[in-house]
């Protein structure tokens, strides 16, 4: 009997996954935690990368979205026994985790896609399995100029129109960042984004939760302009709502998000499992397209369609385009950042 090429690799997945988990059995003490994030990504991942992780592994996931702090925190209180088997994480919190020794190593010798990510995605203590891009989010109904600079959100007609998100979140935190950057300051000098936060505050109508949470107010029009993420508008779009991106002259926001097998996972061959799926060229090319556009990093996937024609043709064209921001830099302030702006900044 012929194998098909599926079934060959296939087995040649369970292989790999037996030979880096060694006394593993397919029976698991139970099923496998997957902390993503709120919004946008929990329905991608449940529509998307659920279907896909149950077709190739004959596993279960339980969906646990939340902020990466918070998945942190969870993994932290319990480092013996973790509630997770595996984090999503932005830059600032993936060096965090990997610091206080919450992850392993990925078994990239045994990924069969780890080799085809672009050379920024192949991150040895978790792969990046996607970009996100922050701009400027608005609703062209309420806003009839498309906004073309971050400044544009100072001005006088924007007054109580504005939403942003607090610094929990990558997008607050990397706007504060930006800001910053915008009047002399830097990753070691948000002096500078303060007071600009100061003066924005007339213009603020909301300080969202998370970028989920932030989302939701332009389907309440509640808020018109503001920081936002690409894909987290999509599905907004997708459902009638007025809402656009728009990429400030500045330099859209890049960063890669990674993900990880928590360090004590019992379940650490589902857990790889996932993540293989996330990497994989087919998973990839589904949550590129309507309503998830999702910025793809295996490089067996063309970029196409609307991330294509909003953002860039190909990951090179992305790379010139934006601002990569130093995360190693920006942890070492955040925290005191943070109480700082849950201080300062309020509505």
């Amino acid at each position: 009997m012929t194998l098909h090429r599926r079934s060959l690799l296939a087995g040649a997945l369970t292989l790999g996954a037996a030979q880096a988990f060694p006394g593993l059995s397919h029976a698991q003490a139970r099923k496998l935690v997957f902390a993503t994030f709120t919004g946008s990504w929990e329905e991608a991942h449940r529509a998307v990368l659920v279907p896909a992780f149950r077709k190739s592994s004959g596993g279960d996931v339980i969906l646990d979205p939340m902020l990466s702090v918070d998945q942190i925190a969870k993994v932290q209180a319990a480092r013996a026994n973790p509630p997770i088997d595996v984090m999503l994480h932005d830059p600032g919190p993936a060096l965090t985790a990997i610091a206080q020794d919450l992850v392993e190593p990925y078994p990239t010798a045994q990924s069969a896609h780890y080799g085809d990510l672009i050379a920024d995605a192949q991150e040895p203590m978790g792969p990046a399995p996607f970009f996100q891009i922050v701009g400027l989010t608005y609703n062209p109904e309420k806003v009839k100029t498309p906004p073309t600079s971050w400044a544009d959100l100072w001005k006088p007609e924007y007054r109580g129109r504005v939403g942003i998100t607090n610094l929990n979140s990558t997008l607050g935190t990397g706007f504060l960042v930006e800001i910053a950057r915008m009047h002399g300051g830097s990753e070691t000098d948000v002096e500078p984004g303060f007071k600009a936060l100061e003066a924005l505050k007339p213009n603020l109508a909301a300080v969202a939760a998370n970028p989920g949470a932030l989302a939701a107010l332009y389907q309440q029009e509640q808020v018109d302009i503001g920081p936002g993420n690409f894909n987290a508008i999509q599905i907004l779009k997708a459902r009638g709502v007025p809402v656009e991106f728009a990429a400030p002259k500045e330099g859209i926001i890049a960063f890669k998000t990674t993900i990880h097998i928590v360090k004590n996972t019992p379940v650490k061959e589902l857990a790889f499992k996932l993540i293989e799926a996330a990497l994989s060229p087919e998973v990839q090319a589904k949550l590129m397209q309507s309503p998830y556009l999702i910025v793809p990093t295996n490089r067996k996937v063309a970029m196409e369609g609307e991330v294509a024609k909003v953002l860039a043709k190909d990951a090179e064209e992305l790379k010139r385009k934006s601002v990569f921001q130093d995360w190693a830099a920006i942890n070492r302030g955040r925290p005191a950042w943070i109480e700082r702006f849950n201080r300062e900044i309020r509505v």
